[in-house]
């Protein structure tokens, strides 16, 4: 496949082509869609409010980056896999007008939240910023889009929940945790979008396909 945004690696999962992105993102070009899973919008907000010093303009930040892949990719869709806020703690004034511009930026494209486990506490995003809602899978081919990786016997799912990182080991005692994406044989999971939200749940199964995140470059693991 020619044309691909910088840094990112295509892949074939469940007879498609499907493109990891550096930015933590996977692109569907067959369906013109972008997914995306934990973007946990207002965690930063939600600590500050519990009086726990973070910094501020993590999710102005990471907004910027899922522009850079809707433009690179000129993606028709963004489905998010799950837990699109934070906390109600973090609806806070400020960082609901620093989306909303984002989203007005972006207003051509389709937007639709399938609801993870933050979302069921945080509440749906608020009506102006268009973005539809759902508790049922999202489907596009062979692709099943929901939360939390657990197989599914509409096709091939597609995750996020477990937040995937690769511990890898240098020379000494030297090691770095890197975001990846893993493709098992009927589920793939997504790195967590958020640059606030460390490793989670994950543990490497026999079949899985791994794939890291270095230096603004998908890599593939042998």
């Amino acid at each position: 496949m020619t044309g691909l945004p910088p840094g990112s690696l295509a892949c074939e999962v469940a007879g498609s082509t499907v493109v990891m992105l550096p930015q933590r993102a996977l692109w569907l070009p067959e369906h013109e869609t972008v997914l995306v899973a934990d973007l946990h919008w207002g965690k930063a907000a939600a600590f500050r409010a519990a009086h726990v010093p973070v910094p501020v303009g993590t999710t102005a930040s990471d907004l910027a980056r899922l522009s850079i892949v809707l433009e690179s990719t000129r993606a028709q869709r963004l489905v998010v896999l799950g837990d699109l806020l934070h906390a109600r703690s973090g609806r806070h004034a400020d960082t609901l007008d620093v989306i909303a511009g984002w989203r007005a930026h972006h207003a051509a494209v389709h937007m639709l939240l399938v609801r993870g486990n933050h979302d069921l506490h945080a509440g749906d995003p608020p009506p102006e910023l268009d973005i539809a809602c759902t508790s049922t899978p999202w489907r596009a081919g062979s692709f099943v889009g929901v939360h939390e990786p657990e197989p599914h016997t509409a096709g091939y799912v597609l995750a996020g929940h477990w937040h995937p990182h690769v511990t890898m080991r240098g020379r000494g005692r030297t090691s770095t945790r890197l975001p990846a994406f893993a493709f098992g044989t009927s589920v793939g999971i997504l790195p967590a979008f958020s640059s606030f939200t460390g490793g989670g749940m994950y543990e490497p199964r026999p079949n899985d396909d791994l794939y890291v995140i270095a230096d603004d470059e998908v890599l593939a693991l042998a």
